[in-house]
């Protein structure tokens, strides 16, 4: 079987008509039994009738962490998001602190992501996530358990332990962080162990951290681990996951994505980036339009895996490390990006005004003025930010020192 369910190929005008449905549904029963939903609702003068399509959310504002916090601490637990007579199963804190209720283990929470990486039915998986008290344990557990895999509930016990673990019950994957894979590789080592020839750990499901291109490397080619990231939040569950063809992370069927302006709560135009604010259908929790604070644009092209939903572009960062310039955001992580395609020319991104108009500005460490540089730069630059450069200066090797910041914003709003 290639998909996890039907719905994974779903035509674009069939998905968009299931997350209609959804979205009505979970207005019109929220607005019955969650009180904050109803204040919401009711302050904007707005019915629940009017919330009936994709479209329609852009009425609702978006809700961020720090307001989620402030909420739960006003009406604690849930900040009358719940439906206080519905059924809870689990409930699960992040700091803040954050209460959530969730539903039974039936959810089909990250087995998307297992079932996109191959692992199922024959697989030992280390499960090296939290259990205590957090959500990620047990929700990463369930997962895996719905795809059929056996799960080794190792948490953050020691490397040692998790070496010895991995040898003797023959374990073939690994759910956790890159960071602490790599640790225990190299604790591996330190015992006499050469992990690629004694083990058989052979693919590794990473989320809460990120994946660098040059760790991802390490992984594959020296150590033979199929690597895969999932994406989500400890407010919202899964969001989105890697399949085998790593070309961008596809939104579970589960949630509703959209990609805002930070400032508005307006969708941005599908290519461009923007925050990621997630809707998880959820009938016991009404928490509608949960803005990440990640920020991520999307991908329409279809995937060669077959999957039809749409995807993530992975994340560029945080809402308050980017820089909005004539209206399109750029994040450090893009220029980390430009700056692996010309590893000999370090390079600072300027912006400031002329008249009332933002002015891009790009000085390039360089021998010499290259004419031929300059265009090449300029046009992945805008294939990668897309946005253009107003003006390239070539300045002398030395003149950028190594913790300049990548972005200076010399605007001022006065």
């Amino acid at each position: 079987m290639i998909f996890f369910d039907e719905n994974e190929a779903l035509s674009q005008e069939a998905r968009l008509g299931w997350h209609g449905k959804r979205i009505q549904e979970m207005a019109d029963r929220g607005y019955r039994t969650s009180r904050r939903l109803k204040k919401i609702f009711d302050d904007l003068g707005i019915r629940p009738g009017e919330i009936r399509s994709v479209d329609d959310l852009e009425k609702l504002p978006v809700i961020s962490r720090e307001k989620l916090v402030e909420m739960e601490l006003a009406e604690p637990p849930y900040g009358g998001f719940e439906d206080p007579a519905a059924p809870v199963d689990r409930i699960f804190i992040s700091p803040g602190p954050v209460y959530e209720p969730h539903l039974s283990e039936t959810d089909v929470l990250w087995a998307r992501a297992y079932h996109a990486a191959g692992i199922g039915r024959g697989d030992v998986v280390l499960n090296a996530f939290l259990y205590h008290m957090v959500a990620a344990g047990l929700t990463f557990h369930g997962g895996l358990r719905r795809v059929g895999a056996t799960v080794v509930p190792s948490g953050t016990a020691g490397t040692e332990a998790q070496v010895q673990l991995i040898r003797d019950l023959s374990v073939t994957a690994f759910t956790g962080t890159p960071s602490f894979l790599m640790a225990v590789i190299q604790k591996a080592g330190e015992m006499g162990h050469d992990f690629r020839r004694d083990f058989k750990v052979r693919k590794a499901c990473f989320a809460a951290e990120p994946l660098q291109p040059s760790l991802r490397a390490r992984f594959e080619e020296e150590y033979g681990i199929d690597t895969y990231q999932m994406y989500g939040a400890t407010e919202v569950g899964d969001a989105a996951y890697e399949c085998r063809e790593k070309k961008g992370w596809h939104i579970c069927e589960e949630v509703l994505v959209e990609i805002v302006d930070p400032a508005t709560g307006k969708r941005v135009p599908h290519g461009r980036l923007g925050e990621v604010v997630v809707t998880r259908y959820n009938p016991i929790f009404f928490l509608m339009r949960f803005g990440t604070g990640d920020l991520s644009r999307i991908v329409e092209e279809p995937c060669p895996c077959g999957r039809t939903s749409f995807r993530l572009d992975g994340i560029a960062g945080r809402v308050g490390d980017a820089v909005k310039v004539r209206g399109l955001f750029v994040a450090p992580s893009q220029l980390r990006k430009v700056a692996e395609k010309f590893p000999g020319n370090r390079f600072q991104m300027i912006v400031g005004r002329s008249g009332h108009e933002d002015l891009l500005t790009v000085r390039m460490e360089a021998d010499k003025a290259d004419p031929g540089l300059e265009k090449s730069f300029r046009d992945y630059f805008r294939d990668i930010c897309t946005v253009r450069i107003d003006r390239l200066e070539f300045v002398a090797p030395g003149t950028l020192k190594e913790g300049d910041k990548p972005i200076v914003d010399q605007r001022t709003w006065t």
